[in-house]
């Protein structure tokens, strides 16, 4: 049967139908918001054999057809998803995992696809509320529903569900998850937002999603399906007596010494005590446990030492208090050839990040559901397995990089130069050397260091920090600059990268299920004092951009021309701006509008395919100095051709500062001469001076040749 409902919202209708496709899935749903549609499927199955984790997947696809357009290419047909497709499926699966009870391992799998798009809606957030919906119509055990909004922020107003036109000027682009009571994920950029500003948004966001929550709940009681409840895990008998034997050597083992120490010292404790309870290597124990047993208790063991350690001591284990950060340090400029170069290492985390600085030509084409774009800012996130001293095949970049890797981009774009001030492609790389906790975060600082080394004019440095949580009832502690373990054994990893002004970039990532206005507000106070501390060590090492890029770097240069004059510039099958090119080694990218971009190894080479251009392509000034080419010689002066198919004459009075016999002592056919615009009369002829260009010459030297004439060009 089916049932749908709607309501108006954000000014356009958002509508879920169910009952009507996919009969055969545990869950679907088809959301609909303005004309743009997204169908997400949930669907169950058991569990594989010897899974010990809650094997959850979410998938998000968005074919272009779906905006009526072709795919870009010579393959008309989707293959492996996109970068937006991948960054979608990641939104999708943070804000529901931890809405699933603890022990719960059947496979689940969400399945998004946009079947209609509007160009104006991005179906991003679409996907997280259908997922819920789909989840809550299924027989699993899902603690939903929830939902998800995105906030712009235009003339110091906050905006729901901004549309992809509103995005272009707005100061904040927030996507917020939550239930009706808790938040439960943030993905969010602006332009620098105060803290308090950025928490409001949050919140303003939040109270929209109860909205969208009471919706669903509204579809779910129309169908009335029962709520899936799940079987009690079964309790593990080897809990009690490992926290007995084992409670206080695990919790000195775990404040001993660097990361690899402690593992170290942990993993000799779980041996001796799996010889303890195996001995002679049994397969069981005396109460017939087995060795999986085993080891789930030792982990849940570990999670109760080092939880008990942050809120009955304030103890963290590598001795810190709770709001201090690692030891940090920074270089930069460290290798040769790159165009800029900077090391962060924050701890046992630390980034490597070059830049690379290339032409328009090196932009990257982003094609999708909405129009077209050009990319000149980019950053790549790569995380090799010996960072964590591990060992694994190499691979394509998976998901986490991605998403890492998008999430460091955003968060230092903002401060990027616009083209018409910098008009480079712009590359980072980090490299993560070494992990122990927020390798996205330092990946955002190295780059911050690495661009100004590279001479790239941002208008102000980043830098980001990562905030923990242990949460117990109403007892919660926040831990600055989290480690792995803490990542791992606490309940929250949330990012805020920021400028001395405000916020850039924010991630909450949860693994309970959700927190609360106040734990929001003080993890972004604890963040900024964190972000002001690691500001004050990288300005130490480069107070601010080099001056000059790197000498191999290309040298750029961009002006604009009147787009009428694009024809002139071209030239006949392309003869003058071919020219231009083979004789200054120079490469002219010229834009329907006008806009030039002129780039050469060699800045000699630019700055003459710059004066070359718009000699020909402006109209000729009274006052400018042109480099012209004698193009004839008469008795009475020369005409000197200034620009292509534009001459003027150069009297033989106006030739030199004494006096000229013949036109030929001082100049020929060919020559080439400085010489200023001194006059255009009413029919447009130009007169030329090149003596006035020798006296003003002369004058700036302070000098006098005594009336001796120049020798020619």
């Amino acid at each position: 049967m089916k049932v749908t409902v709607e309501r108006e919202f954000a000014g356009r209708t958002l509508s879920l139908t169910t009952g009507e496709m996919a009969k055969q899935a545990a869950g679907a749903v088809l959301v609909r918001f303005a004309d743009t549609v997204v169908f997400v499927a949930a669907q169950n199955g058991p569990s594989r054999p010897g899974t010990d984790f809650f094997p959850l997947t979410c998938d998000y696809r968005e074919r272009v057809a779906a905006a009526g357009k072709f795919p870009g290419g010579f393959l008309k047909r989707e293959g492996r998803p996109t970068m937006k497709e991948i960054l979608t499926s990641r939104l999708t699966d943070r804000p529901i995992r931890p809405l699933f009870p603890e022990g719960y391992i059947e496979e689940v799998q969400v399945m998004s696809n946009v079947l209609a798009s509007d160009g104006v809606n991005d179906p991003d957030v679409l996907s997280i509320i259908g997922a819920s919906a789909a989840l809550s119509l299924a027989p699993v055990p899902f603690q939903g529903p929830i939902a998800a909004v995105r906030v712009g922020m235009i003339d110091e107003k906050f905006i729901l569900m901004p549309t992809r036109v509103e995005l272009e000027t707005s100061k904040l682009d927030l996507v917020v998850a939550g239930s009706k009571t808790s938040v439960l994920m943030i993905e969010g950029f602006g332009h620098q937002l105060p803290e308090e500003q950025m928490a409001d948004a949050i919140m303003f966001a939040h109270r929209a999603v109860v909205e969208l929550c009471a919706l669903q709940e509204e579809l779910i009681q129309k169908v009335g399906k029962p709520k899936f409840v799940a079987a009690e895990p079964v309790k593990n008998p080897l809990d009690a007596p490992l926290r007995e034997k084992a409670y206080a050597r695990l919790q000195e083992a775990k404040v001993a010494g660097a990361k690899k120490e402690r593992r170290g010292a942990a993993k000799e404790l779980k041996a001796a005590l799996l010889e303890e309870f195996f001995p002679n290597g049994a397969d069981k124990t005396s109460c017939g446990c087995s060795k999986e047993q085993f080891s789930a208790a030792f982990g849940n063991l570990e999670s109760r030492v080092v939880r008990d350690l942050i809120l009955d001591k304030k103890l963290r284990l590598d001795g810190r208090t709770l709001g201090d950060l690692r030891a940090v340090s920074c270089d930069v400029g460290m290798l040769p050839r790159v165009h800029g170069s900077a090391v962060f290492t924050r701890g046992e985390t630390q980034s490597l990040a070059t830049i690379t600085l290339g032409t328009t030509r090196d932009a990257q084409r982003v094609d999708g559901l909405f129009e077209e774009v050009q990319k000149t800012f980019m950053l790549d996130y790569y995380f090799p397995s010996y960072s964590v001293g591990e060992c694994r095949p190499i691979r394509g970049p998976g998901r986490r990089e991605i998403g890492h890797g998008a999430l460091a981009e955003r968060s230092v774009q903002s401060v990027i130069p616009a083209g018409e001030k910098f008009p480079y492609t712009i590359r980072v790389i980090s490299d993560i050397m070494e992990s122990n906790g927020s390798s996205s975060m330092a990946s955002v600082c190295s780059a911050t260091l690495a661009l100004m080394d590279a001479g790239v004019p941002i208008t102000q440095p980043v830098a980001g920090i990562s905030i923990g949580l242990v949460k117990e009832g109403n007892r919660f502690e926040l831990l600055t600059d989290i480690m792995g373990d803490e990542d791992h054994f606490g309940d929250m990893d949330f990012k805020v990268a920021g400028t001395q002004k405000g916020v850039t970039g924010i991630q909450l990532d949860l693994k309970i299920a959700g927190i609360n206005e106040e734990i929001i507000r003080k993890t972004l106070e604890e963040a900024r004092k964190a972000r002001i501390e690691l500001l004050k060590t990288m300005l130490s090492v480069i107070r601010r951009p080099r001056g000059e890029i790197s000498v191999n770097a290309p040298r750029l240069l961009r002006t604009k021309i009147d787009p009428s004059k694009i024809g002139l510039l071209i030239g006949p099958g392309g003869k003058t701006i071919r020219a231009i090119q083979e004789e200054t080694g120079a490469t002219i990218d010229i834009n329907d509008d006008g806009t030039v971009t002129i780039a050469c190894d060699k800045s000699e080479g630019a700055e003459d395919a710059l004066a070359r251009i718009e000699a020909m392509t402006e109209e000729i000034k009274v006052g400018r100095v042109y480099n012209g080419t004698v193009s004839s010689v008469k008795d009475f002066g020369a005409f000197i051709e200034i620009a292509p198919g534009k001459d003027g004459l150069c009297h033989v009075s106006e030739l030199a500062i004494g006096f000229v016999k013949s036109v030929d002592e001082v100049c020929r056919v060919g020559d080439k001469l400085q010489v200023k615009v001194i006059a255009i009369d009413d029919q447009g002829r130009v007169k030329l001076s090149r003596k006035a260009m020798l006296i003003e010459q002369e004058q700036a030297q302070g000098g006098d040749n005594g009336g001796e004439q120049p020798a020619a060009q």
